[in-house]
Order: structure tokens, then sequence, then C-alpha cells
């Protein structure tokens, strides 16, 4: 077994550095850092690569970040040494960012043992707890991890177009509130500027306060009742399904049961075609 059988019980989706100082060694430690922060010079020990940006995700697809498909990502799980009764904490470089999306996307496959480390990497720094030298790493032995896929945490371009005229639903998108506005340009080529009809804009940065922590949980859910009201059926966009998963990550700490991931987001909503757009805040 690649965790002990003494593995403690998680205070999952959120864990802080000194919960996880004081289980490391009993927990899988993943790092999902992407772009410039991926395979860094510095990581937690014992971390394991959780790579967003190379096989953890479906690059047939068009949107760069896809959920792979349930059997790619089992293989994956388990030629990282997850096994079924395993604890995953997960963190990035940049703090809470793409950790969030691990999270999610177990969580998604049926795997609820996992949680977010609060703050990431400059958190664990910053707390004075050790770091190795070097990208994470794993050559260990096979883990027994199962899929067990949910469908309705990450959802497609019709459900959220389905919950744009849901009058009970409420769909969010996590990026800056320029590219919202269709001001600034978009990172990734051949993407049109704006944003979906109807959709409220929650940057992700706003759910976080000193230090890169999440805010406590009354913080999140009067984030999310300001523009939302009453409704309870969340849905989460972004550019491309990593920042969206920090809403769906603070969302649930605020109390949501019944949320979702947009899972193409911009990427897919944005490209040319015949989806509406709008501009403006």
């Amino acid at each position: 077994m690649s965790v002990p059988a003494s593995a403690p019980e998680m205070p999952a989706p959120l864990v802080g550095a000194d919960w996880l100082a004081a289980h490391l060694g009993r927990v899988v430690v993943f790092d999902a850092s992407v772009g410039a922060h991926r395979g860094g010079r510095r990581r937690i020990p014992g971390a394991r690569p959780f790579d967003l940006d190379g096989h953890l995700s479906d690059h047939d697809a068009p949107a760069p970040h896809t959920m792979p498909a349930a059997g790619a990502f089992e293989e994956a799980m388990r030629g990282l040494g997850v096994d079924e009764d395993s604890r995953v904490v997960v963190y990035d470089a940049a703090g809470i960012y793409s950790g969030a999306r691990a999270w999610w996307m177990l969580r998604a496959m049926g795997f609820d043992r996992a949680a977010v480390l609060d703050g990431g990497l400059p958190a664990w720094a910053a707390a004075g707890l050790p770091v190795e030298d070097g990208p994470a790493e794993y050559d260990g032995p096979r883990g027994s991890f199962t899929a067990r896929p949910r469908p309705g945490l990450l959802v497609d371009a019709a459900a959220v177009a389905g919950a744009l005229a849901d009058p009970g639903a409420a769909v969010f998108d996590a990026r800056s509130r320029e590219r919202f506005a269709g001001s600034a340009p978009e990172p990734r080529p051949g993407l049109r500027g704006g944003h979906m009809p109807g959709a409220l804009n929650l940057p992700f940065g706003e759910l976080q306060g000193p230090g890169g922590l999440m805010r406590p949980a009354g913080e999140l859910r009067a984030a999310f009742e300001a523009l939302a009201g009453q409704r309870e059926r969340l849905y989460f966009s972004c550019g491309s399904g990593v920042t969206a998963c920090v809403l769906a990550l603070g969302a649930t700490l605020a109390g949501y049961g019944e949320t979702a991931v947009y899972d193409g987001s911009w990427s897919e909503w944005g490209l040319p075609s015949d989806r509406p757009v709008a501009v403006g805040s």
C-alpha cells in the first residue's frame, strides 16, 4: 500500500500547512502546478506529479485541460501509487490555483478522500516547513485506484447553455473582470472576447484573503449570494477549466451541494461558433 493503514481522516476539502506537516508520510501529496510552475525547482517532501499540462489532460480534445477518459485517469492514478483507501492532498506552486483542478478531477472520478492545501506551496514555505530540491516525482509501486465517474460534476456546453436559461441556476465565470468584459485579449489565440450572456463574474482570486488562503466559509457564501441571490445550483467556468475549480472549492466550503464545472470553459465557448457572446460588464 502506498499510504499506511493508519492514514488519518481528512478535514476535506481543505487542509492547512500545519495539518499536512503533522501527517506528512501518511498521505499522498500531489504537486499539480501548471505553466511556468510546472516541474518547479522545489517541492513538498515526497510530492508526486499531478501533471495537468501532460498526461492528466486529454490532448485530443479542443480545450487544453479537458478531463481524460475514466480508464486513462484510473491508469494514471494507479501509476502514481494511489490506492482505493489513500488520503490525498493536492497543492500547486502558485498558491490556490491549479491544485483545485486536481481535487475536482478526483471528486469527478468518485474519490472523496482528497483535499487542497490551503495557500499551496507559498503558504507551506511561509510557515518555515521543509522543502526538497527538484520537481515532484514518483517511481514506487502501483496503486489500486478505481475510477467511478460522476458525470454531473464536469459538464459540457449544452449543460451550461441549459443552466443559463434556468432561473434556478447561476453560471459563474472565474476569469478577470477585463477578460469577462472583453476589454482584455484572451491569452489563447483564436478565441472571441467577452462572456456568456447571463454569466456572473467572480474572479477566483476574490475568494482568497491574506496570505493567499481561502476566505472563511461565511465570507465565501456572501460572495456567491451577492451575485446569485438564493440560487443553489451553481456552474463554474473560466479559461480552460482550471480556476473554475477554485470557485467550486469555495462553493463547497460555503455549503453549496449542487455544483458543476464546465470542462471546456472559455477555451470551448469562445471559439468561433454560433454560441452567443456578450461584452461589457
